[in-house]
């Protein structure tokens, strides 16, 4: 058997919560991430005696547009399939369903699930400093189990998980990061990382609005902290989700 981990992960907060659920299986993960826009995924395919974790954040409560048209290209070959989708302590919402239904196209088998919290990517003030300890122990414990389970017997059931079909309507996040028309030296960093394919090359200072999915990686990446979003806006919309984002969430399993 064969492992893979597939992940969509702009900052950072999705590839350490799949690296906890997957330390508890000895042999290693071959690591695809799914933010490359210069990779083939059509070329991708997998075997029925394959284990794929397959991770993605949530966004609005889905699974963000380019993870989800890669994953589809993928060749799923009825390999057994994880699912974990990781949110900023609002809610995910319809992710999980939706995952599901891209990967059951795909031709993978859905054996678990997981709903695991991270920092949130745009308001850090909300999970700050998730996954700690008590995550860390929780994402083992899950991965024990499901690694217990599908060494029990071959999963042919797919795993039945929360949300709604038709999926919640995502329009899109309103905030996208500003560049600082001094100081960017035309590197590059931001367009080479972002995983939307949304900043030129040839202009990093331009970003296509329509293309930009509001990740944050263009933030995290720029060697001058040049990229930022609008003040205002930020603090008006972190107001907003106090309320929903405030109180502490536990990470779930779904088997």
């Amino acid at each position: 058997m064969n492992q893979y981990l597939l992940h969509f992960s702009p900052t950072g907060g999705t590839r350490t919560c799949a690296s906890l659920l997957a330390d508890c299986w000895p042999d290693p993960w071959q690591e695809i991430d799914l933010t490359d826009v210069s990779r083939d995924f059509s070329a991708l395919s997998f075997a029925q005696d394959d284990l794929v974790l397959v991770a993605v954040p949530s966004y609005g409560g889905r699974v963000p547009g380019p993870a989800a048209e890669r994953l589809a290209k993928i060749q799923g070959g009825g390999a057994r399939a994880i699912l974990l989708c990781v949110y900023g302590n609002r809610a995910f919402e319809d992710t999980l369903i939706e995952l599901e239904d891209v990967l059951l196209a795909a031709g993978f088998r859905c054996a678990a699930a997981v709903a695991a919290i991270a920092e949130h990517s745009i308001f850090r003030q909300f999970a700050t400093g998730r996954p700690n300890g008590h995550d860390e122990a929780d994402l083992a414990d899950f991965g024990a189990r499901i690694r217990a389970r599908l060494e029990e017997s071959d999963v042919e059931t797919p795993v039945q998980v929360p949300g709604n079909r038709p999926y919640k309507n995502f329009g899109g996040v309103p905030m996208k990061p500003k560049t600082r028309l001094r100081g960017c030296t035309h590197c590059g960093a931001c367009a080479r990382a972002c995983p939307a394919g949304a900043i030129s090359h040839a202009n990093p200072k331009h970003l296509n609005k329509e293309k930009c999915i509001s990740c944050m990686r263009c933030l995290a990446v720029c060697p001058r902290h040049l990229r930022y979003l609008s003040r205002p806006l930020h603090t008006a919309a972190a107001a907003g989700l106090s309320a929903a984002c405030s109180s502490y969430k536990n990470n779930e399993l779904f088997l």
